[in-house]
């Protein structure tokens, strides 16, 4: 029997710019992201027999084949014939789900990566990447990790100078934000404002905490409802009034994150909205 425990980070994002529908389908998209140390931790045991047994802490995710990890595992047993016999995933969530922080494809990715380490398949970053991105369009991101820019469907990833070490105080709001629907919002609107993609990279460049803060920027919380799109706001002003350089929505949301460039700043504005929101969490940059 063979066991390793792999940590999967939350990942944020600086900038979220949709560039329009592609032809297969998907959209275009041009995002900056960023691994923080919130994290899932996976405990993966090779024993003999066969199949896959994922178990989590959360009763309400699914055990099968629609959980990014369990497929994951599926993906790189088709790519190389890994064989693991009876495969026993258990999976302790940290990161919220459905937060627009790639909790589930950063599982996946710790899937790909640990696996990869217990078989000893002598696979590269890059090469699981590439069996990530089959997996769903973060993953591939989520396998490298870090500063990165991603283009494409997000599967086009090139790594970036580090940001700066920083804390963030990350807040999932209570309410929900479905994904296809923002993206069927974003294809029958003019957005006013994309991010300065350009002034991020420069900023990251430069080494530039303040600059980055600055840029933060996420085309989703244009098209968000009137309601929620107010509540993310009203996050926003909280965290900036309590110190954060910057602050802006993750992903198609609805998680709020604030860049702090204090940890004691930090811990002050996340003790003052952890009582009000149970999804509230302190991280630092990785």
């Amino acid at each position: 029997m063979l066991t390793i425990t792999v940590e999967a980070p939350a990942k944020l994002n600086l900038t979220l710019d949709v560039l329009g529908r592609r032809e297969d389908g998907y959209h275009e998209i041009k995002m900056v992201m960023q691994s923080v140390s919130l994290t899932d931790k996976l405990t993966l045991t090779s024993e003999p027999g066969e199949g896959i047994v994922l178990s989590t802490n959360l009763g309400f995710l699914p055990l099968d084949g629609r959980n990014l990890a369990a497929s994951a595992a599926l993906r790189l047993k088709e790519a190389t014939g890994a064989d693991w016999g009876r495969l026993a995933i258990r999976l302790e969530k940290h990161i919220p789900v459905c937060a627009g922080t790639a909790g589930g494809s950063s599982d996946a990715a710790a899937v790909l990566r640990g696996l990869n380490q217990l078989l000893g398949l002598g696979l590269s970053r890059e090469e699981l990447a590439k069996i990530g991105a089959g997996v769903g369009s973060d993953v591939p991101y989520c396998v490298l990790g870090g500063t990165a820019l991603a283009r494409g469907r997000g599967e086009e990833v090139t790594p970036l100078p580090p940001l700066p070490h920083c804390w963030v105080v990350m807040v999932k709001p209570a309410f929900p934000v479905s994904t296809p629907e923002l993206f069927a919002q974003l294809d029958g609107k003019k957005l006013r404002c994309h991010p300065d993609t350009e002034g991020m990279l420069e900023a990251l460049a430069a080494g530039d905490l303040a600059g980055v803060s600055r840029r933060l920027f996420n085309v989703f919380e244009e098209v968000l409802e009137p309601r929620k799109r107010e509540r993310v706001e009203e996050l926003k002003r909280q965290l900036l009034h309590q110190g954060a350089l910057g602050a802006s929505m993750s992903g198609t949301g609805p998680t709020v994150f604030g860049l702090f460039d204090s940890r004691e700043r930090a811990e002050e504005a996340y003790g003052e909205l952890r009582p009000r929101h149970r999804d509230a969490f302190l991280a630092e940059t990785l």
